[in-house]
């Protein structure tokens, strides 16, 4: 699959594309359903599909300051986009220059600069300057420029709700794994490359493979059963600390799974980890024999319950 930005001129062989627009953060079901549509219809008619994504999220641009709640980066979006069988992925360079086009401008955009036959929407889409356009004006607007527009109704989960990013966020904000991997049919999954630390964790015999949370969303502090991908395709059980670790000092917020019966080195490897339960809310222990007594039995629970879980990537 092939990663686009918006800066470049689109390739010929990708013009008259149908293509998923939205910020796709997450890549939840409701937003696999229109990128779903988008490819189908993209293959009925002969065309390239192309999933389209912003960057920096607009939230981020206007509001700096909004604390971090990424639940992808774009490098797993790019996967995630491939697997749904999208031919690219556009990178929407997100600047206040592309805040500020009005609605016919944008549209004009696609249609005229990208080449772009039609485009699909989630039924919530606006665009342009102070979110002018609707999924109504698209359609008004494109229809003169022969750019076709089709909105995908909201899909909700198993209690009715809309499926969003929002609530995928609240979820694991209050460590509900269950809901957050139902809401995006996988687990949250954090990616980063493992760093040297101070290695206090092989002194007591439960060596971390330390992942700065970067731009991630935090979800709750604590102890988490766990699943670790790495490079070259192994995936290994364990139990990680996602918090600032108050039992040391100086505080560290850091995301650090120990993965059982594995002893191998990691260090400068880029690797996943999947929060599949949420066990525990961090604490601080008095002394050494109370901590490693409760990181056993935190292991030994992360166990009980990764043994009955299915690997879902």
């Amino acid at each position: 699959m092939e990663r686009l930005h918006s800066s470049d001129a689109m390739p010929a062989h990708l013009r008259g594309s149908i293509m998923a627009l939205g910020n796709f953060d997450g890549f939840h079901a409701g937003h696999q359903a229109v990128a779903r549509r988008a490819i189908e219809r993209a293959r009925a008619e002969g065309r390239p599909a192309i999933i389209a994504t912003f960057d920096p999220h607009p939230m981020r641009l206007f509001r700096p300051d909004t604390p971090w709640f990424r639940l992808t980066t774009l490098d797993q979006r790019e996967r995630l986009f491939a697997r749904a069988g999208a031919d690219a992925m556009l990178l929407f360079d997100f600047t206040r220059e592309l805040a500020a086009l009005d609605p016919l401008s944008f549209v004009r955009m696609l249609a005229q600069d990208w080449g772009v036959a039609g485009v699909v929407t989630g039924q919530d889409f606006t665009f342009g300057k102070d979110r002018a356009g609707s999924i109504q004006s698209l359609a008004e607007l494109g229809a003169s420029m022969g750019l076709i527009a089709e909105a995908v109704a909201p899909v909700t989960g198993e209690g009715g709700e809309v499926i969003s990013s929002t609530r995928i966020r609240q979820a694991l904000k209050s460590g509900d794994c269950a809901t957050a991997t139902r809401l995006l049919t996988r687990p949250y999954t954090i990616e980063g490359m493992v760093q040297h630390g101070d290695k206090l964790g092989r002194t007591i015999g439960f060596p971390t493979a330390n992942v700065d949370m970067g731009h991630y969303l935090r979800p709750a502090y604590g102890i988490y059963a766990v699943r670790g991908l790495l490079p070259d395709g192994r995936i290994l059980d364990g139990a990680a600390n996602l918090g600032i670790r108050p039992s040391f000092d100086p505080p560290k917020e850091l995301l650090e799974p120990h993965f059982f019966d594995f002893a191998e080195s990691l260090y400068d490897q880029v690797i996943e980890v999947q929060l599949i339960h949420f066990l525990r809310p961090e604490a601080k222990f008095d002394g050494l024999d109370a901590l490693m007594a409760a990181i056993a039995k935190d292991c030994e629970d992360a166990r009980q319950i990764l043994a009955g879980m299915p690997h879902l990537a």
